[in-house]
């Protein structure tokens, strides 16, 4: 027996539709802090915009599906139940690549918080000093390195849950617009007890 509705914290469509948004939303801010201040903490030159092109990405994903549940398009929702598999194996890669990478970046980070918030080179650490004019958040030096890697670990492996719910939740939608295209009517000769 099919269950219907297993695993749905919302109806189907309308609360797919919702985490959608919620996906495009956190991934779409995380894109954009990750091209405007990835360089901060993510240190080898196209890192940190690959990471934020990623999230951007996957915002674009979550855009497209929102748009394919709102119209109960049935080719718009087998696209997006194709994407989503790919996306999410990029993004469990993106996860691993960006934790290794903190980890070995901790002395970098650090020392971008010890010297006043200037962004780590070679050449700034010989002379203590950069001609660059930004700076690294003072949040994330308030915070220090290991508030800063627990909320980065959490927040990836989250975005891995909530990408595969909504892999989930498209998979459904997709699997109830199947079953409800296939029905012939009526049935039983017309009589709906």
């Amino acid at each position: 027996m099919w269950c219907d509705n297993c695993l749905l914290v919302m109806p189907l469509r309308g609360g797919a539709i919702a985490w959608a948004v919620v996906i495009a939303a956190y991934s779409l801010a995380g894109g954009i802090f990750l091209l405007v201040d990835g360089q901060y903490i993510f240190f080898f030159f196209p890192e940190w915009q690959i990471y934020g092109g990623i999230g951007i990405g996957v915002a674009v994903s979550a855009i497209l599906t929102m748009f394919a549940l709102s119209n109960r398009s049935y080719i718009w929702t087998r696209v997006v139940k194709f994407l989503w598999p790919f996306i999410i194996v990029i993004c469990a890669i993106r996860a691993i690549i960006m934790i290794v990478q903190l980890q070995r970046n901790q002395d970098k980070i650090t020392w971008e918080c010890n010297n006043g918030g200037q962004q780590w080179s070679d050449a700034a650490v010989a002379e203590s000093q950069t001609t660059s004019t930004g700076s690294l958040p003072s949040t994330f030096c308030a915070a220090g390195f290991s508030s800063l890697n627990v909320a980065f670990i959490i927040s990836l492996l989250v975005d891995l849950v909530f990408q595969l719910y909504m892999f989930f939740l498209t998979w459904r939608f997709s699997k109830r617009l199947e079953h409800y295209a296939n029905m012939k009517g009526p049935f039983h000769g017309g009589y709906y007890a």
